[in-house]
């Protein structure tokens, strides 16, 4: 039998109380962490300056262009509707 979709174990959301666990155990991280990132920052590596900048001023919009030699894929299409209560 199959085990795709419905309930599985380990699914969904985590419960409140598990997020909270998991803050509180990596609260006394933050302090490292946050000097981690200063020294990333001040050596000028990119993921780092990337990483402070998406959390600072937002995640820009990502667009994405689907084009195949040139052509918009998914131009419109004509549809008909067939009346199948006439006999």
């Amino acid at each position: 039998m199959s085990n795709h979709g419905g309930k599985r174990q380990g699914s969904g959301r985590k419960s409140k109380a598990e997020m909270i666990k998991l803050i509180e155990q990596l609260t006394p991280l933050a302090p490292t962490a946050l000097e981690a990132l200063k020294a990333g920052i001040a050596a000028g590596e990119f993921p780092f300056v990337k990483l402070f900048y998406e959390y600072y001023a937002g995640k820009p919009t990502e667009n994405m262009d689907v084009t195949s030699n040139g052509e918009t894929i998914g131009q419109p299409q004509e549809i008909v509707f067939k009346d199948y209560s006439k006999k």
